[in-house]
């Protein structure tokens, strides 16, 4: 159907539906550059301590710095690669092991109470035995954010796949299905928006496994721009690490919107 066999009525709700979309854009860039100007004015007239909250000119002057010399995409480079790999690798491990709980009751009912355990766990405290096991390198981080996002995963897809229509399964079942087509056919394709929404929380949790991996062992990376801003008492460098980590987090947000929308798109059309 194209366009132009919508009706009127369905032709006013997308102009409204698309209108209210912009306005909650304008309200998001108006608010953020509101609170910009709102915290340089504040810190030019002395308001806020700009030894400690520094201000956004000068973090803007301290970024420039770090961009002209190059340093600065050697610190983004190291971060968004080694949260790819914490982020992909728990992700994807995370879900073939609930595939395997949700294949089996008996795996299920054995490792509940260790997964119930490992989510209790502060992974964070334990970071530093992690990168001891792992190594002081890309590995140690690597490991520390998959430790953040895994149990995580694991709980959330496992707690999907078991709430599927049981008479649906029942149905394929009556029809000689087998185990691995279900999981093919109505498990795996029923979840995909939920699978979608689990790799958004694991953007966030591979980040925060990264930044404290970082900040105790790396020599590089937006992490330890943080903490040697925070040890040389370099405020606007603590900030302007925090601002381009945000920048990151919300491009790695965003590149995963875009992969929904092409996923909800390609299956509308089907």
């Amino acid at each position: 159907m194209s366009k132009k066999d919508y009706s009127t009525d369905y032709k006013t709700y997308l102009k409204r539906k698309k209108e209210k979309k912009r306005m909650i854009i304008y309200w998001q860039v108006g608010l953020l550059i509101g609170f910009i100007a709102l915290w340089e004015i504040l810190a030019r007239l002395e308001v806020l301590n700009t030894f400690l909250f520094s201000s956004p000119s000068a973090i803007y002057e301290l970024f420039k710095v770090y961009l002209m010399d190059g340093s600065l995409f050697q610190h983004i480079g190291i971060s968004v690669w080694e949260t790819f790999l914490g982020f992909m690798i728990g992700t994807v491990l995370g879900i073939i092991i609930a595939i395997i709980l949700w294949w089996s009751d008996t795996v299920a009912k054995i490792f509940a109470p260790a997964l119930v355990v490992l989510n209790a766990l502060p992974k964070t405290a334990l970071a530093p035995i992690l990168i001891v096991w792992a190594g002081a390198g890309i590995g140690g981080i690597v490991l520390t954010a998959i430790s953040i996002s895994i149990v995580t995963t694991i709980l959330s897809a496992y707690n999907y796949f078991s709430i599927v229509d049981e008479e649906k399964i029942k149905m394929l079942k009556s029809f000689g299905a087998t185990r691995w087509q279900i999981l093919i056919k109505l498990i795996l394709p029923a979840n995909v928006g939920n699978m979608i929404n689990i790799t958004k929380i694991n953007i966030g949790l591979a980040w925060v496994g990264v930044i404290v991996g970082e900040f105790l062992v790396s020599r590089y990376g937006l992490g330890y721009l943080i903490v040697y801003g925070g040890q040389v008492f370099r405020l606007d460098l603590v900030m302007m690490g925090v601002v381009v980590l945000a920048i990151c987090a919300f491009v790695m947000y965003g590149a995963v919107n875009l992969l929904e929308k092409w996923v909800t798109k390609k299956r509308v059309t089907k």
